[in-house]
Formats: C-alpha cells, structure tokens, sequence
C-alpha cells in the first residue's frame, strides 16, 4: 500500500486528545495505512514531552503514546533530497522576505520529496513552500 499523507505534529497531537476533533478521527480511519509521519514531528512531540516533570502520569502517558507512532505508521527521514529542497526553498523564501521555521521546513521538504500531501491544522505555516499540496482534516 502506498502512502498518500505526512502528518503534521498537530495531527499527531489530536488524535491523542480525550476527545479528538470528529474530522481528524474519520480521516484517520478512511486512509487508515495511507499516512505516515516525519522524524522531525517525533522531535516535536518528545521536546513537549521531555519538558514535563519526570514523575507526571501525562508525561508517562505521552512517552508511551509517542514510542507507539513507529508501530503504527512510518516515519519518513530528513534525507539528502529533503535537505536539498529544503534549502532551495528557504534561499528562494528568503530572497522575498520571509523567513519560515526551520522544523516546518523540514516537515513540508519530506512531504514534497516523498510526494505526500501535508496533513496541518497550521496551514498558514506551510502555505508559501512552492508546490507543497496541504490538506486542513480540521475542517471540511
């Protein structure tokens, strides 16, 4: 089976949630096998994580749930071809005046390589990586 999505940390993050956004939660289910996430996005969560005191039950909770992701979906690396594209978008970003975050950087440079659409609620975030395909599952 093919994968079709990159998951944002956002979308990671909500399916987590006690109660999760509905349409998040039935596009997980209808391309159930179909996404995958990013290291970088494993990055993200465990730095929430690890900031959280030692003996917290939500910091077991989320070491737990975080150790899980690999299980049950892939996680897509930062290669050399995400690097490259990566850089070319932030010296032609760059040229213009805008200056991106570095990690969603990283994040839509896997997605693009991999030819994956990003999956965010932050679509605001991604919006001006050239031809970067970016699905909102928060809304319809």
């Amino acid at each position: 089976m093919s994968f079709r999505f990159l998951l944002d940390t956002n979308i990671i993050s909500e399916i987590n949630k006690k109660i999760p956004n509905k349409l998040v939660v039935d596009n997980m289910n209808q391309y159930q096998g179909k996404v995958a996430t990013a290291s970088v996005v494993i990055h993200e969560l465990l730095f929430g994580c690890l900031r959280l005191p030692p003996e917290s039950g939500r910091r077991r909770f989320l070491e737990d749930y975080i150790q899980e992701i690999p299980v049950k979906m892939p996680v897509l690396d930062y290669d050399l071809n995400a690097a490259k594209w990566h850089a070319q978008e932030r010296a032609r970003l760059s040229k213009i005046g805008k200056t991106l975050a570095f990690i969603d950087g990283q994040i839509a440079s896997i997605a693009f390589c991999n030819d994956l659409i990003l999956v965010t609620n932050n679509v605001a975030d991604f919006q001006d990586f050239e031809d970067l395909i970016i699905e909102n599952w928060f809304i319809k």
